[in-house]
């Protein structure tokens, strides 16, 4: 612990220095493989995204009270009703199990339900059945997407307004869309459904990465905004520092964020079954550990790169260069000398 901790203090006063932002066509690279795989994976493994039934649509079972949870029971009990039917199931906690289908008949809700009560040796009262339309699904990605387009305008123009730049507004948007679209990849490869829950989960991330984004970018500015015309540092070096100066409070962070998360993880999919627990938690675990790399990797040295080309930092770092090696030159003359 003392020597990461004077790791963290040698990076903040620059005694020790990572290149993050001086390698920054790597971590482009590194993460435009990461959404090429997030965008074509899904596709090539398993066709597409798997959706619930809040977006498809159908009917859902809910046995309770069972004394076995085999999942081939329920499967074995729908296919007796509707023999073309591919039901979904899951456990619920210690002693239920939820099966979902295609939209189905009155009839035919009545003869699965009847089915499954027998199958597990329950009464006809411990099974609950509830059918949703897909309408109601396609009215909740749309409010989704809207909440997601409302909330990057927004955040994007109280960004460009509180650090006078829209460069760092850009920078902070491409990164958030990095998130969102690698955490909803991770789940189309996976193969997890995306539900309502798991939706909360991706808006959710982009608050965190946000804020991991504006620490990060609040101390490039304090950086920035002390160089002066006789400051020895480049522009691409002052935003290096900042990031050096706040990785390891971005690293604790994340890993204080990661873990109870991680916690609701196992307790939500394993321990208690449910299902919205693990996928809001799922989501929000990704989009930490995906938030955390963005918001060094990506948003930082693409702030740097947007900013380059302006006459005054470029006028800014030729000086700044041209002094350097100006001090460098007694150094070198005076080392041929003693050799």
């Amino acid at each position: 612990m003392a020597s990461f901790s004077k790791f963290g203090n040698d990076l903040y006063t620059g005694a020790r220095s990572l290149n993050i932002v001086g390698r920054r066509k790597l971590w482009y690279l590194i993460a435009g493989g990461m959404i090429l795989i997030a965008l074509v994976g899904p596709f090539l493994l398993r066709g597409g995204f798997v959706f619930g039934i809040e977006f498809t649509g159908g009917s859902e079972f809910v046995v309770s009270q069972t004394s076995s949870q085999s999942e081939t029971t329920a499967t074995d009990a729908v296919s007796s009703v509707v023999p073309n039917a591919v039901p979904k199931v899951s456990t619920v906690g210690t002693d239920g199990v939820r099966v979902q289908t295609d939209q189905l008949s009155e009839g035919e809700t009545t003869g699965v339900r009847d089915a499954l009560a027998t199958a597990y040796n329950v009464s006809v009262k411990e099974v609950a059945t509830s059918f949703i339309g897909a309408t109601w699904g396609q009215d909740i990605t749309g409010q989704a997407l809207r909440a997601l387009v409302v909330f990057l305008v927004l955040a994007g123009i109280i960004m460009a307004i509180y650090f006078r730049t829209w460069k760092m507004s850009v920078a902070a948007m491409v990164a958030l869309l990095h998130d969102l679209v690698i955490t909803a990849g991770f789940y189309g490869i996976t193969g997890f459904e995306i539900t309502p829950a798991a939706v909360i989960g991706f808006l959710t991330i982009l608050g965190y990465s946000l804020y991991d984004t504006v620490v990060v970018f609040d101390k490039i500015r304090e950086n920035t905004n002390f160089d002066g015309s006789g400051s020895s540092r480049t522009f691409s070096e002052s935003v290096n520092l900042a990031v050096n100066q706040t990785l390891v409070r971005s690293i604790n962070t994340s890993v204080v964020a990661a873990l109870p998360v991680a916690s609701i993880l196992f307790i939500g999919a394993f321990v208690l079954g449910a299902g919205t627990l693990r996928d809001i938690s799922l989501a929000l675990l990704i989009g930490i550990l995906v938030g955390t790399y963005s918001t060094i990797f990506i948003a930082s040295p693409l702030y740097a790169q947007l900013r380059n080309n302006e006459d005054a930092i470029r006028k800014h770092d030729k000086k700044a260069l041209a002094a350097r090696a100006k001090a460098s030159a007694p150094a070198a003359a005076a080392a041929s000398v003693t050799a």
